[in-house]
């Protein structure tokens, strides 16, 4: 399915998702769109009418039922037991479609735990798109791996297979796509590259707990997946990770690797008889049961959750669908979403507006809505960093992705130009992230952007006075 079809579906499913209320989704759109406040014309909201739409937006939704799990545990003084987290870790896996999942105090550590448990160590060369957060590949300098980047999609930011397979050398132990900003990487072709060049595939599932891959649960479709369960990830209990897999010599390593008290439950006597329950990894892994307690509840009620920011995501973007110049970022494949839309992004396409800059057009932008709710760009591009290449991390004379790689191989030579991760971040903004469907709210934000693309001759002609300040 082309974009301009599957964008075109996406309006029409998204307005008909909303039907009942008796509106256009374009209704907002109006002919007097009036001057833009950033230029002393009166905002769509004032910033006193903008703190009265704050509940839009709060997350985690907190009930009762959290509440009481988390007295429970405090006034049982189970703060650091393993009884809780085993339940959770049980419902957990059930939920997600995975035979074995073992818990993690973040989601750092359960990225760690995966890499060890699909073999990566040193002189081995982990494939990480270079578009995510830092914790989808740095935790695997601990284990004397290196890191390869790879480029990303333009029009979803996820990993490009075709790069993916450029960056293949024999030294490649593991990919780890990353379903970044709650879109999923196209796993088919990944897949297939992967399991063509015998590599291990560790999804990192932190932005999109609950989503779907043409009907698969992501995390389930590689040979393991991890994720962060932070407070702002859409699946909050807190602090924590999750480690998520079919295969159970990868869930046994895990456990080997830091779950020290599980280790005699997994293993029989004469696996553990030399080395007792000491964890291979040297660390504990174990999670905070208060953190448990609440991931029970809020397995109970996070796909309702996640069914109403759909609807409030779909609205707002069927919204300002005829805005030319501003593209969602939604999978094309059926059966497949983007979940809870953590930390959604759009593609802004500033020749669409006359060369207005991502950053000029957000600003006005939140000039109409009173408080900051949209943003600009997203994450910087891992390969630019000199942590990999260049620091000096352990002490021993060579940078962490060279400790244990022969004197002629570079990492960063192998990483090369990524083009489109260098290039992308003037093209992303970030979009309001409902977690309500209040369509009178929902509709001053699709206002503002209409507003703002209707008078984008008067903002370009400010930029130009003022493009030191903007």
């Amino acid at each position: 399915m082309n974009e301009q079809v599957n964008r075109r579906e996406f309006v029409k499913t998204g307005a008909a998702a909303v039907a009942a209320t008796g509106m256009s989704v374009c209704a907002t759109a109006r002919a007097d769109v009036g001057k833009l406040a950033l230029l002393g014309g009166a905002p769509v909201m004032t910033r006193a009418e903008a703190e009265g739409f704050l509940g839009l937006f709060k997350w985690p939704i907190v009930n009762e039922a959290m509440r009481k799990a988390n007295d429970r545990v405090l006034c049982d003084c189970k703060m650091s037991g393993t009884d809780i987290a085993d339940e959770f870790e049980k419902k957990f896996a059930a939920w997600n479609g995975t035979k074995y999942a073992s818990s993690a105090p973040n989601g750092t550590a359960s990225l760690v735990a995966a890499f060890y448990a699909v073999g990566l160590g040193p002189g081995d060369e982990l494939i990480c798109p270079s578009i995510t957060y830092w914790a989808s590949c740095l935790g695997a300098i601990h284990l004397g791996a290196s890191v390869v980047f790879a480029d990303v999609d333009p029009k979803t930011l996820t990993l490009d297979p075709k790069s993916f397979e450029a960056h293949i050398t024999p030294r490649t132990k593991a990919v780890v796509p990353v379903h970044v900003y709650g879109q999923p990487c196209d796993m088919d072709p990944i897949m297939a590259i992967a399991r063509k060049h015998g590599i291990k595939v560790v999804e990192d599932v932190s932005h999109a707990q609950g989503g779907l891959y043409k009907g698969r649960k992501l995390g389930t479709i590689g040979d393991c997946g991890a994720m962060s369960l932070m407070t702002g990830k859409s699946f909050a209990i807190g602090e924590g990770g999750m480690f998520v897999t079919d295969d159970k010599e990868l869930y046994r390593r895990v456990v080997r690797w830091g779950q020290y008290e599980r280790i005699a439950r997994t293993f029989s006597p004469d696996e553990f008889a030399r080395t007792k329950n000491l964890p291979f990894g040297g660390v504990k892994n174990r999670l905070n049961q208060c953190s448990a307690a609440i991931g029970i509840e809020q397995l109970k009620k996070y796909d309702s959750e996640c069914a109403e920011i759909e609807k409030a995501m779909r609205y707002y973007h069927a919204g300002i669908a005829d805005v030319k110049g501003i593209s969602m970022i939604y999978p094309e494949w059926e059966k497949s979403n983007k979940a809870g839309w953590y930390y959604s992004r759009a593609i802004y396409n500033p020749e669409a507006f006359g060369g207005v800059t991502v950053k000029t057009f957000v600003r006005a932008l939140n000039s109409e809505v009173g408080l900051n709710r949209f943003d600009v760009g997203c994450n910087f591009p891992l390969h630019l960093s000199s942590i990999f290449d260049d620091e000096d991390i352990f002490g021993n004379g060579r940078p962490p992705s060279r400790r244990f790689m022969p004197a002629n191989v570079s990492p960063a030579a192998e990483t090369g130009r990524l083009p489109v991760a260098e290039s992308v971040l003037p093209r992303v903004m970030g979009d309001p992230s409902f977690k309500h469907f209040d369509k009178p709210k929902i509709d001053r934000y699709i206002e503002a952007v209409h507003k703002v693309a209707a008078n984008i001759d008067a903002l370009r002609e400010w930029e130009k006075k003022n493009d030191k300040a903007s």
